[in-house]
C-alpha cells in the first residue's frame, strides 16, 4: 500500500560559519509527499540506509548537494519494492548510490558511475534520501536480492556504497592473481572492504596500513597479509616500514604496485604519493580537501597512474552481492543497525570518532 506521507529525517540547515560565528546544523524528523510513482519508477520501503562519510560531508563540512537543504539525505539504501514496476513488485533490492542516465556519451563509454546527470538519492534526487520511510527511484539499476538466506536485509544496505565502491575501484585498477596491492586506511568503513576484495581477486600482497593496532590485528583476519601502523610516523617511515615488508618477502618495493587510498585525509594522500613507483598505480578512493604540492613529471618519468575513482556500475552490483552472500566478501563484522530516531547521536558519533562498525540506521516512525 502507497503510504499518504514518508516519513523522514531531514536536514533541515547543515553547519555553517558566519565569520566567528559558528551556526549549528539540524537534522528534524517531518513528513514529506510521496512523489508520483512514473513509469519505470518504484517506490521502495526502506529496511536501512547506511551512515557513510559523504553525508557527514553534506552536513558538517560544507561539501554542496545538487539539492539544498531541507533535504534527507542518505544513500547506501536496502529495502523492499511495494509499488511500480510490476516485475520488480514483493522484490527486495539494493538501490545504487548513483544510478546513471543510460543515455548519454559517459554512459556509453561504461562510465556511467561518472554520468554527469547521475541521480544520487539524499544529494540530487530532489529532498529525497535514504533517512526515510520510503523512496521513489528508477527502476532499471536496482540490484534484486534473490536469495539472501539469513542475512538480515538491512545490512545489505552497505553494498549500496561501501561494498561497491572498493568493487569499482578494484576494477579501475584492473587487479588481477598475483598483484600486489597497499591500502591506505584499512581499518575504516570502505579500507577493510577494499582488503578483502583485493585478497579475493588473488592478490598476493596486500599490505594494510592504519593508525589504530587493533584494526589492523582485525585486517589481518579479513584479506591483508602484511600491516603498518602509521600512528605517529612520516610518510617516509612508512615507506621504510614497506620496503622492510618488501624486502622479507621478495617483493620489489619501487615498481608494479597497486596502492588504494581509501582515507581521503593530508597524511594518508601523502603516503599513497610517497609510495607510488614506477609502473605502479594510485587509485584514490578517499574524498578529501587537502591540497598537495608534487612534481607532475614525476608520475611521467615513472609512467605512474593516479587514479580517480567514484561510486560503481550498477552492472557491477549483482557481482558483489554474490560475494557478500558467499561470503567471499564478509559484512557482518563490520556493521550494526541502530533505530533511525537516534540519527543526530550517530552523526555527532561517527563525525568526532570512527566506529568499529558501519552504522546502519533502521525505520522507526
Amino acid at each position: 500500500m502507497i503510504p499518504k506521507k514518508i516519513q523522514t529525517w531531514q536536514m533541515t540547515q547543515p553547519w555553517s560559519e558566519e565569520g566567528s560565528h559558528v551556526i549549528p546544523g539540524r537534522i528534524e524528523q517531518t513528513e514529506i509527499d510521496v512523489p508520483p510513482v512514473q513509469s519505470g519508477d518504484v517506490l521502495v520501503e526502506i529496511a536501512g540506509c547506511g551512515v557513510c562519510h559523504t553525508d557527514l560531508g553534506f552536513f558538517y563540512d560544507g561539501v554542496p548537494t545538487i539539492q539544498k537543504a531541507p533535504l534527507t539525505l542518505g544513500h547506501e539504501i536496502s529495502g523492499r519494492v511495494i509499488a511500480g514496476d510490476s516485475e520488480l513488485f514483493g522484490r527486495e533490492v539494493i538501490i545504487p548510490s548513483v544510478m546513471p542516465c543510460n543515455n548519454c556519451p559517459i554512459c556509453a563509454q561504461d562510465r556511467g558511475n561518472r554520468c554527469l546527470h547521475q541521480k544520487m538519492p539524499g544529494n540530487s534526487m530532489g529532498i529525497y534520501g535514504g533517512y526515510s520511510s520510503h523512496i521513489v527511484v528508477p527502476a532499471a539499476d536496482l540490484c534484486v536480492v534473490k536469495d539472501r538466506d539469513s542475512m538480515p536485509l538491512e545490512y545489505l544496505a552497505v553494498v549500496a556504497d561501501a561494498v561497491s565502491t572498493p568493487y569499482q575501484a578494484a576494477m579501475r585498477a584492473d587487479i588481477k592473481p598475483g598483484d600486489r596491492t597497499v591500502v591506505i586506511g584499512a581499518g575504516g568503513g570502505i579500507g577493510n572492504y577494499v582488503t578483502q576484495l583485493c585478497r579475493a581477486l588473488g592478490a598476493e600482497a596486500v599490505i594494510a596500513i592504519g593508525r589504530s593496532e587493533d584494526k589492523l590485528e582485525r585486517a589481518l583476519q579479513f584479506g591483508a597479509t602484511h600491516t603498518i601502523n602509521a600512528k605517529g610516523k612520516t610518510e617516509k617511515d612508512v615507506k621504510a616500514d614497506y620496503e622492510a615488508i618488501c624486502k622479507q618477502n621478495g617483493w620489489p618495493s619501487h615498481y608494479d604496485w597497486n596502492i588504494f587510498e581509501v582515507t581521503g585525509t593530508k597524511s594518508g594522500q601523502a603516503i599513497g604519493l610517497e609510495l607510488l613507483s614506477f609502473v605502479s598505480k594510485l587509485i584514490l578512493i578517499g574524498f578529501g580537501s587537502s591540497i598537495h604540492t608534487i612534481m607532475i613529471s614525476d608520475v611521467a618519468a615513472l609512467e605512474a597512474n593516479v587514479i580517480g575513482t567514484w561510486a560503481c556500475l550498477p552492472k557491477y552490483y549483482p557481482k558483489v552481492l554474490d560475494m557478500v552472500l558467499s561470503k567471499q566478501i564478509e559484512i557482518e563484522p563490520f556493521v550494526e543497525t541502530r533505530p533511525m530516531s537516534t540519527i543526530n547521536e550517530v552523526f555527532e558519533e561517527v563525525h568526532h570518532s570512527t566506529p568499529a562498525r558501519r552504522i546502519i540506521l533502521t525505520p522507526d516512525f
